[in-house]
């Protein structure tokens, strides 16, 4: 065996790897599923091989900014647009594992132009919030299924994988650093964006040999700064998101650049955002980059709450997730979310937009929203399919009364307000 791949199994991560499995919205995290593992090479002279080193978090060297910036007001903060001082960034190579972490002031990159990331798509991401609480406190939001779901995405476009608590301990003492940047004000928070890229400097359609990992954090407001305020959608049957055997499924780049034509035709024709809708039937998908939900009266006096099935074109968010887990947990007497009705039915199957305008047109359709770490729970007031509105009913508020129970509970959570094992704090 070689001297580097020798040295290589010597050095391979310490840390157990991270598995996540079902959610529960009251219980602690049970894991189960998919196995994050650092890559083998294969020795050039012996064909033996050989586990090359996973992300270690014990070798993260910090380099601190000479030049910190102050935070901008928070009045002032659009969506992504302010970035903190620091950011992380872990090196791959196809010989030699992960390599040492960093963090290390906010700053360009230093990629080529034949790096693969810009000639083949070799992107995924990940978005996630770091929250404060009344008290100081400072925690992220379910870390654990966002690195499950950034593995995931990684090995459908060939990029390594890795493991994931380390990934969530690296992003913690970022967040220590840059946590001064979470404004102290209700509805605040740090979104924090883990990104991997192809960097190799080669052209060619291949597995890339090099990737850079690395998280940039964006001080955030509330997403509706001026209270709820319903959007208006474009039932898109011009363009397809995803079909079977594709990317749906993945936070792929690829899968955001080719909606902006679309979300582009739909705001000409007067609305907010379009809806994926896919095949002859018309069946829903995704609102704009969020999952769907859609709520109807039942003829026993209950209500069912509706979302796709995650068929493989459907992305697996974790806000949907979470709001399936505890409007689940609630309707088995697990939980109770406040002013939420005992009669519910949660229901993950298909539904067509000729399912919701006829259950428009009978005065069945209680609400219809969007899902996404962004704004968390988005209602819908109307959505234009084939020429024509359908429109949906609202609160006062903006929201309906199935989707503002389940948003108070859920960012009562995120906030700390409610104590529960999905706030991991840093």
């Amino acid at each position: 065996m070689s001297t580097t791949l020798r040295s290589m199994r010597l050095s391979a991560s310490r840390c157990s790897p991270l598995r996540a499995g079902p959610s529960s919205a009251s219980g602690t995290l049970r894991l189960a599923g998919a196995r994050y593992s650092s890559s083998t090479a294969q020795d050039p002279m012996t064909g033996e091989l050989a586990k090359l080193p996973d992300i270690e978090p014990s070798l993260l060297e910090i380099t601190r900014t000479q030049q910190p910036k102050r935070p901008p007001p928070p009045s002032s903060l659009v969506f992504g647009h302010t970035f903190t001082d620091h950011m992380l960034t872990v090196p791959w190579q196809i010989l030699e594992g992960w390599g040492k972490p960093k963090i290390q002031p906010y700053g360009p990159l230093a990629v080529e132009p034949s790096a693969t990331v810009f000639h083949y798509a070799h992107c995924l991401f990940e978005g996630l919030k770091a929250y404060r609480d009344t008290n100081g406190k400072v925690t992220l939001f379910r870390p654990d299924m966002n690195m499950k779901r950034m593995n995931t995405s990684a090995e459908r476009i060939a990029m390594p994988t890795f493991n994931g608590e380390a990934m969530v301990e690296l992003m913690k003492e970022l967040v220590r650093m840059d946590k001064h940047w979470i404004p102290d004000q209700p509805g605040y928070s740090l979104y924090i964006r883990p990104t991997m890229i192809g960097t190799q400097p080669a052209l060619g359609i291949a597995p890339p040999k090099e990737a850079l990992l690395f998280v940039i954090c964006s001080p955030v407001g509330p997403y509706y700064p001026q209270g709820f305020k319903p959007v208006a959608l474009y039932g898109t049957t011009e363009y397809t998101r995803a079909s079977p055997g594709g990317i749906g499924a993945y936070k792929l780049g690829a899968n955001y650049a080719a909606g902006v034509a679309a979300q582009k035709a739909a705001a000409q024709k007067g609305y907010v955002q379009n809806l994926w809708l896919q095949g002859p039937e018309h069946h829903i998908t995704e609102v704009g980059t969020m999952n769907a939900f859609v709520v109807f009266k039942r003829s026993d006096g209950s209500v069912e709450l509706v979302t796709p099935p995650l068929d493989g074109i459907i992305l697996p968010g974790v806000t949907r997730d979470s709001v399936l887990a505890l409007a689940r947990e609630h309707s088995a007497g697990k939980i109770r979310v406040p002013e939420l009705t005992d009669k519910l039915v949660v229901s993950e199957r298909p539904v067509t937009m000729k399912e919701v305008k006829e259950a428009a047109q009978k005065g069945d359709l209680v609400e219809f929203f969007g899902t996404g770490t962004a704004a968390v729970i988005s209602p819908v007031d109307r959505i234009g399919y084939l020429g024509e509105d359908v429109h949906i009913p609202t609160g006062p508020d903006g929201m309906g009364p199935i989707s503002r129970p389940l948003w108070k509970h859920l960012t009562g959570i995120q906030t700390g307000a409610i104590p529960h094992p999905w706030a991991v704090e840093v």
